[in-house]
């Protein structure tokens, strides 16, 4: 897995800082996660090709999680898109997107399909062979989502000289990769495990987007490799965090302490702060393995 962050500050942008948007790179995959303003212009300075991204989450209707989605479609169109794009997002966004792309007469040409969310519990929203999606329901002011990215369980490797021992025909090898015993010719049945290893263990990661600090999810994201929760205030603006449905630094280590997750990038930070150091060091007083998000770093996991 790879994760690059485009935006990682909160409401308000400033010259050198964007709001949320995340590219999260699974087996191939590249999965666009919020899209803030200027998410498409962060997305060329990566150098990223935009018709790599097939499925879009947006975490909830608040500007700085999804302003940049309808221009982002819009220059899909222009750069002549064909395959079909997945948005999920909460109920409400089709109509948003669609409204605005019908005022403006930019029509697209490309299959648009909206996955609409309302569940207030965590469900399954995109599987494919490679990948598992489920949301994270979090506590803001308005019906919010997180994001849960699993890889599934890869082949099998062949521990290729007792394969040879066994002299079995190449023709079975990639049946072998998938976890079936085989058959010899003489009749002998040669069991899986005593010819294969056991693949790279499957990654997981979790967005936690806007919230107020909620156990709830601690269940749901349970030793998961990365955790990415935002921290738009210090411990010292913690009556500021209740009253907007925000979380601290501090919040933010101790869902990830009780989660017992192996790191946590911290982000969506208030422009209020000038040093972010201050939220990292505020978080290692609860948990150790603590990272800073910022604009156009990547993290591979």
């Amino acid at each position: 897995m790879k994760l690059t962050i485009l935006g990682c500050f909160s409401a308000t942008p400033r010259t050198f800082n964007n709001p949320t948007s995340q590219l999260l790179e699974v087996k191939g995959n590249l999965f666009l996660i919020d899209c803030g303003e200027g998410t498409q212009v962060q997305l060329r300075k990566q150098k990223i090709k935009f018709s790599r991204i097939k499925h879009i989450f947006i975490s909830h209707l608040h500007g700085d999680h999804f302003y940049g989605l309808p221009g982002l479609i819009s220059t899909f169109h222009l750069l002549g898109r064909e395959a079909e794009l997945n948005i999920y997002g909460p109920k409400g966004i089709e109509e948003a997107i669609k409204l605005l792309l019908k005022l403006s007469n930019s029509w697209i040409d490309f299959p648009l399909i909206f996955h609409e969310l309302t569940s207030k519990d965590s469900e399954l929203i995109l599987e494919n062979e490679k990948v598992e999606v489920r949301t994270i329901p979090l506590d803001h002011r308005v019906y919010t989502n997180g994001f849960l990215f699993k890889e599934k369980e890869g082949e099998r490797k062949l521990d290729i000289a007792k394969v040879l021992n066994y002299d079995i025909d190449k023709a079975y090898y990639q049946k072998i990769k998938k976890g079936k015993d085989i058959t010899l010719d003489n009749g002998e049945v040669v069991k899986n495990d005593e010819i294969t290893l056991d693949p790279m263990p499957s990654k997981s990661y979790a967005f936690c987007s806007d919230t107020r600090y909620k156990r709830d999810v601690i269940p749901l994201i349970k030793n998961v490799n990365v955790l990415y929760h935002e921290s738009t205030f210090l411990e010292e603006h913690q009556h500021l965090a209740v009253k907007t449905k925000h979380s601290t630094a501090k919040e933010a280590a101790q869902i990830a302490k009780d989660a017992t997750v192996e790191t946590l990038i911290l982000g969506h930070y208030s422009t209020r702060y000038g040093d972010l150091e201050c939220f990292k060091e505020e978080a290692k007083q609860v948990f150790e393995a603590v990272e800073l998000a910022d604009d156009g770093k990547e993290f591979d996991f």
